[in-house]
């Protein structure tokens, strides 16, 4: 009997981890029925003109609990900066706003508090500042 070559080992591994860490989307059923009727987002023309388009697909990613890009995505905002209402920790959520063309997450977030979300902010400058808004339900 031969010895096994380590090439055939490593294509064995690569191709188990990468079918492990491949993640269907979440489908409807999956979610919780309570934060499907509660978490609804506003139609685009009652949105303030401050949010980008990219903006408006993000809160629809919320709304419907993902699928999200990024794995940031539904996290903890930490608030560091304080410059949102002092809350407890883990009452901020933040989501990436796509910026066309950035090679990386960029800038724009958006920030929710509360779990279903009941404060909005903005922000376009990485929390350098934040805008409030409103969703209506």
């Amino acid at each position: 009997m031969g010895r096994l070559k380590p090439l055939p080992w490593l294509v064995l591994l690569v191709g188990a981890a990468l079918f492990w860490n491949h993640r269907a989307p979440p489908s409807s059923s999956a979610l919780a029925p309570e934060r499907t009727a509660t978490t609804v987002t506003a139609p685009a023309s009652t949105l303030p003109e401050f949010l980008p388009a990219e903006a408006h697909a993000t809160l629809d990613r919320i709304a419907r609990g993902g699928p999200f890009e990024h794995n940031q995505d539904g996290g903890v905002f930490g608030n560091y900066e304080g410059l949102l209402p002092q809350q407890p920790r883990g009452y901020y959520h933040e989501y990436t706003v796509e910026t066309p063309g950035a090679r990386n997450r960029g800038a724009r977030r958006i920030i929710t508090g509360g779990t279903p979300p009941v404060a909005w902010y903005y922000t376009d400058d990485h929390y350098r500042s934040f805008r409030r808004f409103e969703v209506d339900r």
